[in-house]
């Protein structure tokens, strides 16, 4: 006679949540601007999925035989679940020129008997920094058309939790983002050269990586933001930009 085996799960209801923010906006010294905030968010019924396998096993071996069925279902955690970050972010203004740091940091934070999956995917410290100027000299002239961006970001490593194949390690990364412009006045026209994910750095002092291919892994700086995704690399663009003046 079959047996069927099932697990119960009940059904999805609405998640709910209570959050206290707090934060701060404001200018010092004329050219330094700041924006500080932090929060912490408790969830009741807090929706993420629970995980059901349906397989044969050989005594002999431990391996499953026949097969696998698994189902990944829509549920509410048994327990409370509490999300909690701070985000800071820093502009400084020179003449031509600014400066900015952007940090975050966000923690979830579950039951530990609760077989729920919450799916966060949310590094738990991320940061850029970086500048841009404007109307500078183009060297070797006295013309102030010149202008040109550097950013530098960095996502901590976590785990990615999507469905059962797709959920795994995001190791930590970053990237060197870089563009320059220069602008032609008389032609409403302005030019702009960059490239994404220029190279990286946390290649240069990985462990796992040998030393002899640490510049090379740098310069050709491939990751990953979805477990099971496409790796991205250098992208590179040219932009032309048209003022249209009409009068």
């Amino acid at each position: 006679m079959s047996k069927l085996d099932y697990f119960n799960v009940d059904r999805i209801r609405p998640e709910q949540v209570k959050t206290v923010e707090i934060g701060y906006r404001g200018t010092h010294w004329e050219n330094v601007y700041w924006d500080i905030g932090a929060y912490n968010s408790w969830y009741t019924d807090f929706i993420g999925y629970v995980i059901g396998l349906h397989a044969e096993f050989d005594q002999a071996s431990g391996f499953p035989i026949g097969g696998l069925q698994v189902y990944r279902v829509a549920a509410n955690a048994s327990s409370g679940v509490v999300t909690r970050g701070v985000n800071v972010g820093l502009s400084w203004f020179r003449p031509r020129l600014t400066y900015t740091f952007n940090y975050s940091y966000n923690k979830l934070i579950t039951g530990d008997d609760d077989p729920i999956i919450p799916a966060f995917n949310t590094p738990l410290n991320k940061f850029n920094a970086g500048f841009n100027a404007r109307d500078r000299k183009i060297p070797f002239t006295d013309l102030k058309r010149f202008g040109y961006g550097f950013n530098w970001k960095y996502v901590e490593g976590y785990t990615f939790e999507g469905s059962p194949q797709f959920t795994g390690p995001i190791p930590s990364y970053d990237m060197v983002d870089a563009q320059m412009s220069v602008k032609f006045p008389k032609q409403n026209l302005t030019v702009k050269v960059g490239a994404s994910n220029l190279f990286g750095l946390v290649p240069l002092w990985d462990k796992n990586v040998p030393e002899e291919d640490r510049v090379d892994r740098a310069f050709n700086n491939d990751v990953y933001l979805v477990y099971g995704g496409p790796r991205i690399g250098r992208l590179a663009y040219v932009q032309l930009s048209y003022e249209l003046i009409t009068r």
